[in-house]
C-alpha cells in the first residue's frame, strides 16, 4: 500500500460530517459500535454527531443532535444497552416527519448517516435516502434552506449496521447483541440446573425471538436441553406424544432433569401458538412432573456486553465509516455484516428483502423454505441438534460393522473441552459405534487409562469448564510401543484428539510413527482447543473466548477502580504463550491504550511514546490507563520492567499499577460461543471419522496411512475445513508454537486508532460490496 493511501485515511473525511443513530429495541454491543464510529469518523478528520432517541431525535433536532467529542465516548464500551438512547418514532414514518429530519441535517452539514438498529430502522433509513432530493427540492421551495445548502447535501450516505439480540437479519452470521442474549440465557440456565438437580424438575424456559429461533436454537445447543420449539420448524403433528416419550426417557436413564426451550413465537404446523404454559400443563396431565416455567423476558437485553460484541460492533463500526466516507451517489445503502470472522459489506435493501421473504414463506407455512432463506449457519445449528437431541437406542448393527473411537483432551484445560468431549461420544454411539475415552491425554494412552462411555456417561458435560478426561502435555513419541499396544488392545480404530499446540504436535508424531508402528495407522482429527488459540489450521480455538471474557470482565473491574481513583495506569498480564491473541482482542474489547505482543516487536521507543501518550491522557478528562501485556512478548521487557518504567515516567501525574491474572483464564463455565462451537466441532469430527474408518477398512482391519488421514478440523474464515496436519508444516513457527500467519494481527491498527494513535490505518483489507446469494452458496460456515 502506497504512503498517498494511507495518508488518505486520516484525511478522507476533512469536510465532512457524520451522523450516528440507535434505534428500536437495543441490543448489548450497540455503545461498542457508537464509540468506533465516533472516534475513527474524528481520525478521518470528519465531524461526528450524536443522534439522541433514534429516529425521533432526528426528527425533533435541537439539542438532540449533538457534535461528538472523543471523550464523549469514553468508559462506553462496557456498557449495555444504548447511551445515545433509542425510541420507537411515529412521526419519521410520515413525510412530514422526514422532511423535518432532511431539514435537521441539512442545517449541520450531515451528509453521512449510520444507522445502528433492526431491518425497521434500516428499511426506514433506505426510504429516507430514496426521497433525499426531494425532500431538498421541497424544503428549498419553503425556503427553509438555500440553494447553496441543497447543492452541499445534494446526497445522503447510508450505512447500516444490525443491532438485534434476535439475530433475525438476513445475510450476517450474528447481529449486535445476539452473543451478550446468549450469555444471559445461559447465565440463567446454569443457575437453574443446579437447583433442578436438586429436586426432580422439568423446566421450561421462554427466550426472546418473535420471529426467529436462533437465541432458542443456540440456547439448546449450548445446554443440551431436551426438546426446542422454534417458529421456523413446527413439530409435527403428534408432538405431543413425542415430548412426554422424550422426557420419561430420559428421567429413566437417570437424567433428575429435563430441560425445554421455547422460543416467545414458537407455532405448531398449523400457526397455532404454543406457549410456556401449555408445555408445563401437558407435562404436569401426562406424566406428574414436577414442572417450572420461567419466561426470561427483557433480562436477555440488558447487562454488560461480551468481548464478542464488544469486538463485533468496534469492526463494524470502523467498516460502517469507512463505507460511508467512500460512498457515492450511485452506492447502494449498504449494511456491514459478518461472514465467518470476515466483515463484509451487504446491499441494505436485498437483506431487507430476505428477512421479508422468511416472514412470507412463514406465514405461507412454508417452513423448509424459511429455513434455507435463514442461512446455512441456522441450518447447521438444527442439524447438529436434531442429532443430539432425538435420543434412539442405535440399530443394532452387524458383527465387524461397529467401530471403536477413542477420545482424549491434550495439553492445557480449556473450558468447551468437555461439550467436545459429549458431542463426540454421543454421536459415536447415535451412529451405533463403540466409543471409548481415554484419561490424561497420551500418558493414559500409554499407560492403558481408558474406559468405554456410555449415552449418560457425559450428561451435564456441556456447561462444565476445565477438562473431566483429564489431560497432560505429554507428547506421544516416547510411548509409541505402549501406545501400539493399547490400539490393539482396545481394538480403536480412530482417535479424536481434542487440546492445544501438543494435540497438534503429537498429531505430526502419530503421522512420523506410522512409519515404525503400523497400529498408528488409524484415521485421527484434532479438534482445537486452547485459550492461547495458536494451533495452526483455525482462526478460532474451543476455551479462547471463554479466556477472552474472563479478561474482558477483570479489566472492567479494573478500569472502575482507576476512574473512581483516578490518574492512573493499570499493566495487565494475559495467558497466551508467545501468541498475542488474547492480549489483542482483549485490548480491543475493553478499550485498552495499548497491547504488547510477540508478533509485533517494540522497542524502548515504543514504550517511550506509549507513556508519553498517557502523560497526554491525563490532562483530558479521562484520567486513567489500562495496558496489556501477552506473557511472552518479550523476554527482558517483562511486565515488572515495563511497569517500573512507567512508574518512574508517571511520577507526579500517575501511578502505577500490575495485575498478573495467571490460571483464572483457563477456568470458569464455557460461554455460548465455545459450547456451540465445541458441540459443532465434536459433531463434524464424528462424522468425518467414520467416513475415514470406511476408507480404511481392509480385510477385516483398519489401515490409514494416507495423509488425509490425520487432520486439524479448523474453522477458516467462513467454513469449518479438515486439514492434513502434515500439511499445516509449513505454515507452523514450531520455536514460537504459533502459526506463521494469524488472522486477528489486522485488527491491531483499529486497537491503536481507538486508542487514540497517530497511525495509518490500512485501508487495503477493505470489506467490498458482495451480494447476498453469492454468500448464501458458500461453503459450510459454522
Amino acid at each position: 500500500m502506497t504512503h498517498e493511501e494511507h495518508h488518505a485515511a486520516k484525511t478522507l473525511g476533512i469536510g465532512k460530517a457524520i451522523a450516528v443513530l440507535t434505534s428500536g429495541g437495543d441490543a448489548q454491543g450497540m455503545n461498542a459500535a457508537v464509540r468506533a464510529v465516533v472516534r475513527v469518523g474524528i481520525f478521518t478528520g470528519a465531524r461526528v454527531f450524536f443522534v439522541h432517541e433514534g429516529y425521533q431525535g432526528l426528527v425533533d433536532g435541537g439539542d438532540q443532535i449533538r457534535e461528538a467529542t472523543w471523550e464523549s465516548v469514553s468508559m462506553m464500551l462496557q456498557l449495555g444497552g444504548t447511551v445515545i438512547g433509542s425510541a420507537r418514532c411515529k412521526d419519521f414514518r410520515d413525510r412530514e416527519g422526514r422532511l423535518r429530519a432532511a431539514h435537521n441535517l441539512v442545517k449541520h452539514g450531515i451528509t453521512n448517516l449510520c444507522v445502528i438498529g433492526g431491518d425497521g430502522s434500516l428499511t426506514g433509513a433506505d426510504t429516507f435516502r430514496s426521497e433525499w432530493s426531494d425532500l431538498l427540492n421541497d424544503l428549498q421551495k419553503a425556503g427553509k434552506i438555500t440553494a447553496e445548502e441543497a447543492t452541499k447535501s445534494s446526497y445522503l450516505n447510508i450505512v447500516g449496521l444490525v443491532g438485534s439480540i434476535d439475530n433475525d437479519f438476513c445475510g450476517t452470521d450474528m447481529t449486535i447483541g445476539t452473543d451478550s442474549a446468549l450469555h444471559r440465557i445461559i447465565e440463567i440456565v446454569d443457575a437453574i440446573t443446579t437447583t433442578a438437580q436438586s429436586h426432580q424438575r422439568t423446566f421450561v424456559l421462554e427466550v426472546m425471538g418473535r420471529h426467529c429461533g436462533y437465541l432458542a436454537l443456540v440456547t439448546s445447543l449450548s445446554c443440551g436441553a431436551d426438546w426446542v420449539f422454534i417458529p421456523e420448524c413446527p413439530p409435527d403433528d403428534d408432538w405431543e406424544e413425542h415430548l412426554c416419550r422424550r422426557l420419561s426417557e430420559t428421567r429413566t436413564r437417570g437424567s433428575r432433569l429435563n430441560i425445554i426451550i421455547v422460543a416467545e413465537g414458537a407455532i405448531d404446523r398449523n400457526g397455532k401458538p404454543i406457549t410456556s404454559e401449555d408445555i408445563k400443563n401437558l407435562v404436569v396431565k401426562r406424566l406428574g412432573y414436577d414442572t417450572r416455567v420461567t419466561v426470561l423476558g427483557h433480562v436477555q437485553r440488558g447487562g454488560t456486553p461480551s468481548a464478542f460484541d464488544r469486538i463485533l460492533g468496534s469492526r463494524m463500526g470502523v467498516e460502517a465509516v469507512m463505507a460511508l466516507l467512500e460512498g457515492t451517489p450511485d452506492t447502494p445503502a449498504c449494511v456491514v455484516s459478518l461472514s465467518g470472522n470476515q466483515a463484509v459489506r451487504l446491499p441494505l435493501m436485498e437483506c431487507v428483502q430476505v428477512t421479508k421473504d422468511v416472514t412470507m414463506a412463514m406465514n405461507d407455512r412454508k417452513f423448509d423454505e424459511a429455513m434455507k432463506l435463514r442461512g446455512r449457519s441456522f441450518m447447521n445449528n438444527w442439524e447438529v441438534y436434531k442429532l443430539l437431541a432425538h435420543v434412539r437406542t442405535p440399530v443394532s448393527k452387524a458383527p465387524g460393522s461397529t467401530h471403536t473411537v477413542a477420545v482424549m483432551n491434550v495439553g492445557a484445560p480449556a473450558a468447551g473441552m468437555n461439550a467436545a468431549v459429549r458431542s463426540t461420544v454421543r454421536i459415536g454411539l447415535i451412529q451405533g459405534n463403540r466409543v471409548l475415552v481415554v484419561h490424561d491425554g497420551f500418558e493414559g494412552l500409554a499407560k492403558g487409562q481408558i474406559e468405554e462411555a456410555g449415552w449418560s456417561y457425559v450428561g451435564g458435560w456441556t456447561g462444565q469448564g476445565g477438562s473431566k478426561l483429564g489431560t497432560k502435555r505429554t507428547l506421544p513419541k516416547k510411548s509409541f510401543e505402549q501406545i501400539s499396544a493399547n490400539i490393539t488392545k482396545f481394538n480403536i480404530q480412530g482417535l479424536v484428539i481434542i487440546g492445544g499446540f501438543e494435540a497438534y504436535t503429537g498429531g505430526l508424531e502419530l503421522m512420523e510413527g506410522r512409519k515404525q508402528f503400523d497400529e498408528l495407522c488409524i484415521p485421527f482429527v484434532v479438534i482445537p482447543a486452547t485459550v492461547s488459540n495458536n494451533v495452526p489450521g483455525s482462526d478460532f480455538s474451543v476455551g479462547a473466548d471463554t479466556a477472552l471474557n474472563t479478561i474482558c470482565t477483570t479489566c472492567d473491574r479494573i478500569k472502575q477502580s482507576a476512574a473512581g481513583t483516578k490518574r492512573r495506569v493499570f499493566i495487565i498480564e494475559t495467558m497466551g504463550g508467545y501468541c498475542g491473541y488474547l492480549a489483542t482482542m482483549a485490548g480491543l474489547a475493553a478499550g485498552a491504550d495499548a497491547a504488547y505482543i510477540f508478533e509485533e516487536p517494540f522497542t524502548i521507543r515504543d514504550l517511550q511514546a506509549n507513556v508519553e501518550h498517557l502523560v497526554q491522557k491525563m490532562k483530558t478528562t479521562v484520567k486513567r490507563g489500562l495496558v496489556l501485556r501477552n506473557e511472552k512478548c518479550n523476554e527482558n521487557y517483562t511486565t515488572d520492567f515495563i511497569f517500573n518504567l512507567y512508574s518512574e515516567e508517571g511520577k507526579g501525574i500517575f501511578d502505577s499499577r500490575k495485575n498478573v491474572l495467571g490460571h483464572m483464564q483457563q477456568g470458569g463455565s464455557p460461554t455460548p460461543f465455545d459450547r456451540n462451537f465445541a458441540t459443532k466441532m465434536g459433531a463434524k469430527a464424528m462424522n468425518w471419522m467414520f467416513g475415514k474408518i470406511k476408507e480404511s477398512y481392509r480385510n477385516g482391519r483398519i489401515f490409514a496411512n494416507t495423509p488425509d488421514s490425520g487432520c486439524v478440523l479448523g474453522m477458516r474464515k467462513r467454513a469449518l475445513v479438515f486439514q492434513p496436519v502434515t500439511e499445516l508444516k509449513d505454515q507452523t513457527d514450531f520455536e514460537h508454537r504459533i502459526p506463521k500467519e494469524q488472522w486477528w494481527l489486522k485488527l491491531r491498527p483499529i486497537l491503536k486508532i481507538l486508542a487514540k494513535y497517530e497511525i495509518d490505518l490500512d485501508t487495503s483489507e477493505h470489506a467490498h460490496l458482495e451480494h447476498i446469494s453469492r454468500k448464501r452458496s458458500g461453503e459450510t460456515s459454522i
